[in-house]
This record gives C-alpha cells, structure tokens and sequence, in this order.
C-alpha cells in the first residue's frame, strides 16, 4: 500500500516541471487502470453504463497524459520521468475477480480518487508557487470528475 502523507511530502518539494512530469506518469497509469477495469467489467457481463465509464475515464486519462507530454516536450526539450508513484492509482484489480465485488472495487476506486483530490487540494495550500499551486488545483478537479463518474455507476448498483 502505498503511504499517502509520504507521497504528499515527496510531491511538495517538486519544482513544477517534476510535478509536470509526475501528473503524466499518474495519467498514464490512470488510464491503463481503467482500462483494465473496462475489460474486467465486460468480461463479467456488468452493467454496459459501467464499462462505459471505466473506458471514458481510460480515455479522459489517456487524452490528458497526451497533451501534458506535448507540453512537457514542448517546455523542457525532453520526456517526462517521474520515481514517485501516483496516489490514485490503488491495486484493485486483484480484488475484481467476480461480478459481485464490483461494488467493492467502486468504493475503493472511489476512495482512491478521494483521497488523491484531498492530496492535491492539500499540496495546492502548501506550496509557495503560483504555477504550482494552479497545477495541483486542476489534479483536484480531474480526481474530482472522476470521483463523481464512479458515484453515479456505484449508485447505480444501488450502493
């Protein structure tokens, strides 16, 4: 598992190109976690409106690594490469073996875009510069629309 306050202490001494870089490896994990929950959901016969759901976020996720890495390249004349692993990104996968955990994996999928919003929301309050500060912000607000998406599908299931 991975420690939270560590991860957060880790990112609020990044200078904005590090954070840059770690925003695209966390969509780029983000996206291919998704995914994986897309083909797991259809190959248990769950609900299409789920699936749909967990391809959308892939897509969203896979859509803002791109642009980032033009604008990273674009920025510092290089690829972006980030240690840190990123907060959303939690191993639910191995949880989701039938269809009726999938209530599960949404309340963790949930969580995990929860406390990664709180994460950025914190990191945008702690950090002196402006740039960063608007970066942080907007990780907030991307947890947040993906938080919301996967409430829909978990109430839905009537969770």
């Amino acid at each position: 598992m991975i420690d939270i306050d560590e991860v957060v202490e880790k990112l609020s001494r990044l200078s904005y190109e590090e954070a840059l870089a770690y925003w695209i490896k966390s969509e780029r994990e983000e996206a291919e976690f998704y995914r994986e929950l897309a083909e797991r959901a259809k190959n248990l016969g769950l609900p299409q409106s789920l699936v749909e759901t967990f391809e959308k976020l892939s897509k969203d996720s896979e859509k803002h690594a791109k642009e980032l890495t033009r604008l990273f390249r674009e920025s510092y004349s290089r690829e972006p490469e980030s240690e840190i692993p990123p907060i959303e990104v939690l191993s639910v996968l191995e949880k989701f073996e039938r269809a009726d955990q999938v209530e599960e994996v949404l309340k963790t999928a949930m969580e995990s875009e929860l406390i990664a919003m709180n994460a950025y929301k914190t990191l945008a309050e702690k950090v002196s510069d402006p740039k960063l500060r608007e970066l942080y912000l907007k990780l907030a607000e991307v947890e947040r629309t993906h938080y919301e998406a996967l409430k829909r599908e978990y109430e839905k299931l009537g969770g």
